[in-house]
């Protein structure tokens, strides 16, 4: 590894607050993953979709392998995270008045501007100049004003699209019958919620899906871990004086469990990339298709 390449992880990392161990990670897997993604590179810019759930730690794994990108291979990389999608405060708000109060909190399919997720990747990979990329404050519940969004040199070589529910396919309709937990048995009842997002999902977000090229899926354990880790990134948040309190978490995290719950048993067949993840989030296997 040289300089250049070893100080910019390390300054991310620091940037990050993460431990020392993970340029160990780097090392094992994500440079020999941005080999095998050169590879894959054509004439044309490469989608490259990220799923994982939760605290899975899909957002940094993105911008690590960016940076690897740029520095070994010479790639122009722009990461979106489809969480810099969500809709406006407003809009949420209008969705939680005519169709579902649950779509208030932002997360779930429906939730999502899905044009200007494609709008804005069409333009990453095909315009030239510099393109302006949406960006989502969770601190206000609200998307930043485009005055502000960061821009990218385009046309980009590679883009990653990551979040927790990126290519996860819709549900049978049968399986919606039954509530997963105790937030869709005392506010969705009669189901209303939790079919509009799947009705999203098997519709509108396809669209969005439809430009990835690669996927990457990050396997956890299962849900009880997602519940642990992210309640662990919520007790450091608030620390700092913002962040949920337990009950708050719980609820929240239970918005995501049914899709969560079926992308961990879909999507190990449907990526080109399965990277399992332990109890202690380290990688412990690294499947190619």
């Amino acid at each position: 590894m040289d300089t250049a390449l070893s100080n910019a992880l390390n300054h991310f990392f620091k940037q990050e607050g993460l431990p020392e161990g993970y340029m160990n990670l780097v090392h094992g897997h994500l440079i020999p993953l941005t080999a095998w993604i050169h590879e894959r590179k054509q004439e044309k810019p490469l989608v490259i979709g990220i799923n994982g759930a939760q605290g899975s730690g899909k957002s940094t794994m993105s911008v690590a392998l960016a940076i690897i990108l740029k520095h070994c291979f010479g790639h122009r990389v722009a990461t979106l995270s489809i969480d810099d999608l969500y809709l406006r405060k407003e809009e949420r708000n209008r969705l939680a008045t005519t169709v579902h109060p649950l779509f208030k909190t932002r997360g779930v399919p429906g939730t999502h501007d899905i044009q200007l997720g494609v709008d804005t990747i069409v333009k990453l990979i095909t315009e030239s100049g510099d393109v302006a990329v949406p960006r989502f404050d969770k601190s206000t519940d609200d998307r930043w004003d485009e005055t502000e969004w960061p821009c990218y040199r385009t046309p980009v070589d590679i883009l990653f699209l990551e979040g927790w529910c990126v290519a996860t396919p819709p549900q049978p309709q049968n399986q919606l019958l039954t509530t997963v937990n105790e937030l869709e048995a005392s506010e969705d009842r009669e189901g209303v919620w939790r079919r509009f997002a799947n009705e999203a999902l098997a519709s509108d977000y396809q669209r969005l899906f439809s430009k990835i090229d690669v996927l990457l899926f990050l396997k956890v354990p299962g849900f009880d871990a997602v519940m642990q880790w992210r309640g662990r990134q919520e007790r450091q948040t608030f620390k700092a004086g913002e962040g949920m309190e337990t009950q708050q978490l719980t609820r929240f995290i239970q918005h995501f469990e049914r899709l969560t719950r079926h992308s961990l048993e879909k999507l190990p067949g449907l990526a080109d990339v399965v990277i399992e993840l332990d109890d202690q989030q380290q990688i412990i296997h690294r499947i190619h298709r």
